[in-house]
């Protein structure tokens, strides 16, 4: 898996990563207005119904935003030089608090628009407390993980230590992914390209 967002283009993630959703969004949105204009009185369990793809399309959208992370930070540890330690463990920690929480408020969301989990989510003082607090750190851990990202990249790059200033183009690049995956993407494919050169001559 990987390899496969190490050589992917940036062209490739982008569809995958925006084009799908919005596509997905035109299509719930027309879907939803279709039925107000032509029911005097619409149901509203209808319309609920029409969000209840909305959680596995974000599910989707997670795995390959978190899994292309993952390749950029796992993947290229090959092209760091062997003195500079990077802390990979920590990474791998907090890399995957975010992913569990994503996933499994998706999970009660899709309950809650199949209506499961109405009761519970207007009772829900108690939910709020405890969702609130995991989204925050959730937040933390995604905003480490793309500075441990974007520190992989340059570090591979340069090929010695790097400080925050060296990789802040890097960084902002990748919260703004949108944009960003346009040039962090090719920049990646060379650097697979290098390490994979380098080891076939050797």
């Amino acid at each position: 898996m990987i390899n496969t967002f190490l050589k992917a283009k940036h062209w490739q993630l982008f569809i995958v990563m925006l084009g799908i959703p919005l596509l997905f969004q035109f299509y719930t949105m027309f879907n939803m207005f279709s039925s107000l204009d032509s029911e005097s009185n619409p149901n509203p369990e209808n319309i609920m119904n029409t969000f209840q793809m909305f959680p596995i399309i974000m599910i989707l959208f997670s795995a390959v935003f978190f899994g292309w992370f993952w390749s950029i930070a796992i993947g290229l540890q090959k092209n760091i030089p062997e003195e500079i330690k990077m802390k990979v463990k920590k990474f791998k920690i907090l890399f995957f608090i975010p992913l569990i929480y994503i996933i499994f408020f998706m999970i009660y969301m899709g309950g809650f628009f199949s209506g499961i989990g109405v009761n519970g989510f207007s009772n829900g003082g108690g939910i709020v407390a405890v969702i609130l607090p995991l989204h925050l750190f959730s937040m933390f851990c995604i905003f480490y993980s793309m500075y441990f990202v974007a520190k992989t990249i340059k570090t591979a790059e340069l090929q010695r230590k790097v400080g925050f200033g060296d990789f802040a183009g890097e960084f902002f690049l990748l919260w703004f992914y949108f944009i960003g995956i346009w040039i962090i993407q090719p920049k990646v494919n060379r650097l697979y390209g290098k390490e994979n050169t380098t080891a076939n001559d050797v």
